[in-house]
């Protein structure tokens, strides 16, 4: 999988190091000499991961792990702690600062990418769950709110083989001024909406000779759909209709 990594030591060899070894596995690495020059880089540049040295000037490990985990917009970032500090005391105070793991100088490339798979794995769990959460605050308000003014004007595939289900569908949609394709097969539907520049997409899963269910795994399987807001419905009236101003 592809992330983006920032590297943060102060020592020269070391980033090219594990610069290297990261590009190996066709991560995106960039890198910070020190903790005001990664909090900078981690505003901007938005990391899926922070490799962080411990042994720094001016802002060392354990003050720039903290001051990450304080931030509302960094605290989800996970924080690998790379030292060559073994004291237990040394890794109570990484964790106590919000260090997520550690590794040990001279870095084993086994250990380090276990750890990189494995945090990175969590963190696109955690940003699906956190997706799934706001769109569920926005889907369930009243029609008024700001957060259904949010998908006014958007684009929504819609997976449906019956006419006058589409129809309904259409209509219900046009109260949001939301641009719909239909699509009659779960190959179909899939492709639309990693192409269609969709915002949404609808399932019924009732269908004539198709089971409409895969539909949901299939966007979930693919990096360009996989948070994707969607909705399965066995019936055949799967949108409220929102009474028009």
């Amino acid at each position: 999988m592809s992330a983006r990594i920032l590297v943060v030591d102060d020592i020269e060899l070391n980033v090219i190091l594990l610069t290297a070894k990261l590009e190996h596995e066709y991560y995106i690495v960039s890198t910070a000499a020190d903790g005001f020059e990664a909090l900078k880089k981690i505003e901007t540049e938005k990391p899926d991961i922070v490799l962080l040295d411990v042994m720094m000037p001016n802002l060392d490990g354990f003050e720039t792990c903290r001051r990450i985990k304080a931030d509302p917009a960094m605290v989800h970032i996970p924080v690998v702690m790379v030292t060559a500090l073994s004291d237990v005391a040394d890794r109570v105070k990484g964790l106590e600062a919000g260090a997520d793991d550690f590794l040990t100088k001279p870095i084993s490339d086994v250990a380090l990418m276990a750890r990189v798979r494995s945090l990175l794995r969590l963190k696109m769990m955690m940003d699906e769950w956190r997706l799934r959460e706001a769109t569920y605050n926005r889907l369930v308000g009243s029609p008024d709110d700001d957060a259904i003014m949010d998908i006014i004007g958007g684009r929504a595939v819609v997976l449906e083989d019956q006419a006058a289900d589409r129809l309904l569908i259409e209509t219900t949609l046009a109260d949001l001024a939301m641009r719909v394709t239909f699509a009659e097969t779960v190959a179909e539907a899939v492709t639309l909406a990693q192409h269609d520049d969709c915002d949404l997409v609808f399932a019924s899963l009732n269908f004539e000779n198709e089971d409409g269910l895969p539909v949901c795994p299939q966007l979930r399987a693919r990096d360009a759909t996989r948070q994707l807001p969607s909705s399965c419905s066995p019936t055949k009236r799967i949108l409220p209709v929102w009474p028009r101003d």
